[in-house]
Parts: C-alpha cells; sequence; structure tokens
C-alpha cells in the first residue's frame, strides 16, 4: 500500500496486496492519508464550495451551518498545508482573506464528484444491507 507496494494506478481490483498488509504500511499508504484527510466532518463540503468560487472566511462561515470559526480555522489551514487551497490576504483594514482551490484541489474534484455520485446511487442499497442496531459510519480501528 505503501509507495513501495501501491501501484493503484491500474486498478484497485488488480492490485496485490501483502498478506497481512503491515500496519504501517497501510498507515504510510498515501490512498488512506488521502481518505483520512476528506472524511472529517467539514473537509468535502469546503472543498466543494471553494470548487464553485473563491470565497472569504466569513461567506464560508455564513454558508456552513453548524461550522464554528475555530474549526473553520483549523480545516482551512489542513487544507492548505496539503496544497489543496490557497489564502490570499488583501491590504484593507481589516485585512481581507480569501480562499481558493489550488490546482491540485482543482483537480481533485473529478475524483470526488464520482465517489459522491457512486454514494448517491447506491445509498439505498448500503441502507437496506445494514443489520438493525450496526453502528452507522463508524470503522473499526
Amino acid at each position: 500500500m505503501s509507495t513501495g507496494n501501491t501501484d493503484v494506478r491500474a486498478s484497485l481490483h488488480d492490485h496485490r496486496l501483502p498478506m497481512p498488509v503491515p500496519a504501517g504500511e497501510y498507515d504510510r499508504c498515501p490512498v488512506t492519508d488521502l481518505l483520512r484527510r476528506v472524511s472529517d466532518k467539514w473537509t468535502l463540503l469546503l472543498i466543494t464550495l471553494l470548487g464553485r468560487h473563491p470565497h472569504r472566511f466569513n461567506e464560508l462561515h455564513r454558508a456552513v451551518e453548524g461550522i464554528s470559526p475555530r474549526m473553520l480555522t483549523r480545516t482551512l489551514r489542513a487544507l492548505e498545508s496539503d496544497g489543496l487551497v490557497e489564502r490570499e490576504v488583501f491590504p484593507t483594514l481589516p485585512p481581507g482573506v480569501e480562499y481558493r482551490l489550488t490546482p491540485l484541489g482543482v483537480s481533485l474534484l473529478e475524483p470526488l464528484s464520482a465517489l459522491a455520485d457512486w454514494a448517491v446511487a447506491h445509498h439505498a442499497e448500503i441502507v437496506a444491507a445494514r443489520q438493525p442496531g450496526d453502528p452507522v459510519g463508524v470503522p473499526e480501528r
């Protein structure tokens, strides 16, 4: 799964994983790393909003019901540190700040859209397959 063993270019179906999959290798896997980043509570929503057009901080805060200013700041900083979002400061009083997707962030929109389309198309099947009492959305760790 790490760069030493992962060649996901072809297909996940065709890829051979070592058995058992070493825990350290799974933790270093680029796919695991990206899924951890985009699966938090706010990241997908912020990437989607920024994919439409650049936003100022307060505009994003108003657009996302329930997100605290602190969590919005933390999520934007994480996306910025990953190179997916860029922050531009305007020399006004007080300084204006605008966020936009970088070209790398824009390149993520298509695969995320494909995943979202799949999830919407199959959501009813997934819900129907769940057993009563199953924890929903809680992966085992």
